[in-house]
């Protein structure tokens, strides 16, 4: 007598089949799992963009400039979200820890590569745990003096600087910013003793300066440049390397002082890990909208100009920047404390 014997196997649902039964089983099965749905196309859904700043100022204006241009391109909605407060750093926080999808990005500032070396400990680094994706804008600051101020060039005032040690004063929107760290350099560079005013924002600052309370400051091109039209206040130098378009005639500091040089700049960046595509895909599309008369006219407006940049240019900027400033806030014994 001839026996027959079948193979009977174990399914993952605890069936129990002869081997023609698993054949049909796994045909049968193929093609629900074929049919799972795919990754849907990014963005999927709306992008959260963190400005570590409050919403009023020029940052906030440009943030939500890139914001609606970004919406338009992009088909969702890029969200702006302001979370000031410790100099950038909670803001920046959130994007660090953040997931690295692309639906939660950073517009960062100079800020982003000064608090390195103004801060014993940062709750991440800098470095490591951001992508840079591009930069945006940038501008110079401008060396600004009251029209009291028997000096109406840049060698003219380190002579008066020299003539008068400690007693013309310079005001900044607060310590450890752009204008702070300018009048320390411009101090370190050119050997003179000057008093530091530091305020608690721009806005007072440019009023004292106007009032004769203070004699200079490196104030920004957006409020310098409609002062200095108006004669009540007067330009001596710009901290880019070569002239600013918005005010001819005015000439660098570096003509002076070479290699002075101090930007204002804003960029875009995300959570270390950001897949390549998505991050290329920002990229271009940024480099797109900086391209647009509108947005350009309106960067002029506010004193900046597009500086679009390359993600690995983006991130070799941070780290050079990061690099400069703890030289120059070590050297000089910068501290926060006003």
């Amino acid at each position: 007598m001839t026996v027959h014997r079948h193979t009977n196997h174990l399914t993952p649902f605890g069936l129990n089949l002869s081997k023609p039964c698993l054949i049909a089983f796994s045909l049968a099965a193929t093609p629900a799992i074929a049919a799972q749905p795919a990754t849907p196309p990014y963005p999927a859904k709306p992008i959260r963009l963190i400005v570590p700043q409050p919403p009023s100022g020029t940052v906030d204006m440009l943030a939500r400039l890139i914001g609606g241009k970004l919406t338009a391109a992009l088909g969702q909605q890029v969200v702006i979200d302001n979370r000031a407060g410790g100099g950038t750093l909670i803001g920046s926080e959130m994007v660090a820890k953040g997931a690295p999808d692309g639906y939660t990005l950073l517009l960062t500032a100079n800020p982003h590569t000064t608090n390195p070396a103004l801060h014993a400990k940062l709750p991440y680094d800098t470095v490591r745990d951001f992508a840079g994706i591009t930069q945006i804008a940038a501008s110079p600051l401008v060396l600004t003096a009251h029209p009291s101020l028997p000096a109406r060039t840049v060698p003219e005032v380190i002579t008066l600087a020299k003539q008068r040690p400690g007693q013309l004063s310079y005001g900044t929107s607060g310590n450890g910013g752009p204008q702070h760290l300018a009048g320390e350099m411009f101090k370190f560079m050119a050997g003179v003793s000057m008093i530091h005013v530091p305020y608690r924002g721009g806005a007072p600052a440019i009023a004292d300066l106007l009032a004769g309370q203070t004699q200079l400051m490196f104030g920004s091109t957006f409020t310098v440049i409609p002062q200095h039209a108006a004669g009540k206040l007067r330009a001596l130098g710009v901290t880019s390397a070569t002239p600013w378009p918005t005010l001819p005639g005015v000439m660098p500091v570096a003509q002076t002082l070479p290699q002075f040089e101090v930007r204002s700049w804003l960029g875009l960046a995300a959570p270390a890990g950001l897949p390549a595509p998505i991050a290329q895909r920002l990229n271009a599309e940024v480099k797109t909208l900086l391209q647009r008369p509108d947005v350009m006219q309106t960067l002029t407006l506010a004193g900046s100009a597009a500086s679009y940049s390359s993600s690995q240019s983006m991130q070799d900027m941070v780290q050079n920047d990061i690099a400069r400033w703890r030289s120059v806030i070590a050297r000089r014994n910068i501290q926060l404390e006003n």
